[in-house]
């Protein structure tokens, strides 16, 4: 099946399946496009805006009731695509400000945060996205919904919103005219507590990040 299937005349564009798959497709190809690199001074604004409509997805998969597959295995896809090139072209695009940190679960007490990157983030959430797209896109609509729904529960949720955290955070760091805590020297690979990220924190301020945004200079 092509991927016309995502948009044939026989399916009813109003049906649950057409709308989550239509922004799934929608999301992968428009990050795939930022990442090329070509508008670099409006790729931070443009991620929170598909970031937050792939929420919305997430958010009525979450809401719906459990999805149960046709089959009790999962069918065979084959080698996943290869992500590595997303992932390397953002990392570029994103250097000076691809490094976050994030408290993977708030309901845990005293979680220290850790040390992640956007560029991962959109790379891995990406991947989930396109292995249920394959299901959909080989006619096996109940896999593919059940695939977006599980997935969405154990990883690309949580991972799409701690990356619009960060997102909406640079945003609105330039915005509201405050500068950010220097950022060098953190980084992903250390497991580090919440007292060593405030000491590892490095230079990168909003005035650093105004020219990539797009957005007005700090004054």
């Amino acid at each position: 099946m092509s991927d016309a299937t995502l948009h044939a005349v026989n399916q009813d564009p109003d049906s649950f399946a057409v709308q989550i798959a239509d922004q799934v497709e929608s999301f992968i190809v428009a990050v795939t496009e930022v990442a090329k690199g070509d508008e670099p001074d409006s790729a931070v604004p443009f991620l929170l805006l598909e970031v937050s409509q792939l929420l919305l997805a997430g958010g009525r998969l979450g809401a719906h009731e459990d999805i149960v597959p046709d089959e009790r295995y999962e069918p065979d896809l084959g080698p996943e695509p290869d992500v590595d090139d997303l992932r390397e072209r953002f990392a570029a695009l994103l250097e000076p400000i691809d490094v976050y940190s994030e408290v993977f679960d708030p309901y845990e007490p005293r979680k220290a945060p850790v040390a992640c990157r956007i560029s991962d983030d959109l790379a891995d959430v990406v991947t989930d996205l396109r292995h249920g797209l394959a299901h959909y896109r080989a006619g096996r609509t109940t896999e593919a919904l059940w695939w977006w729904q599980f997935s969405y529960f154990s990883n690309w949720g949580s991972t799409a919103s701690a990356t619009l955290r960060a997102l909406q955070s640079l945003v609105a760091h330039v915005r509201l005219d405050q500068p950010l805590q220097e950022l060098d020297g953190l980084d992903t690979d250390e497991d580090l507590t919440e007292e060593s990220l405030a000491e590892e924190a490095g230079r990168v301020m909003a005035e650093e990040i105004a020219g990539p945004l797009g957005l007005r200079t700090v004054k």
